[in-house]
């Protein structure tokens, strides 16, 4: 499970370091082979183990391409979908095309999301965060959330 937050720069080359908790499982998990993609709905992007990455592929091309909205799914998250592979620091290079989606620069964000993380730019992050934080939570849940006891 990939969980938390960390804030770190990119280097010059666009690459960016693996917080060190992580590497090992990365390892383990992937021999540190990940896919990079743009997010659906968020200028961010998802890095996956390759594996759980293989799980979503299948699960996305079982799904039926007539259907104009899951065609468009398919071009954004298999389309722009990337292989990396850690370095032996632990770096991974972000494709600029990557990079240019989610307004990735110097200061970027990464979050654990359980399977995967996302990569933010800071500032984007700081205003998601801030209007979250602002929005009546309660009275916009989702009936997936009212069972859910944290």
């Amino acid at each position: 499970m990939f969980r938390g937050v960390a804030t770190f720069n990119l280097d010059a080359k666009g690459r960016m370091a693996i917080p060190a908790k992580f590497r090992k499982h990365l390892d383990v998990c992937c021999e540190g082979r990940l896919v990079i993609t743009i997010d659906h709905s968020d200028h961010c992007l998802q890095v996956y183990p390759l594996p759980e990455w293989e799980a979503v592929e299948q699960k996305l091309s079982a799904l039926p391409s007539l259907n104009p909205q899951v065609r468009r799914l398919k071009r954004m998250l298999l389309g722009y979908a990337t292989e990396c592979e850690m370095d032996s620091n632990g770096r991974i290079l972000l494709p600029a095309k990557l990079r240019e989606f989610a307004g990735l620069d110097k200061n970027i964000v990464m979050i654990g999301q359980g399977n995967k993380f996302e990569l933010w730019d800071e500032q984007s992050w700081n205003t998601l965060m801030d209007a979250c934080l602002q929005e009546d939570f309660d009275a916009i849940m989702p009936a997936e959330l009212e069972t859910l006891s944290i």
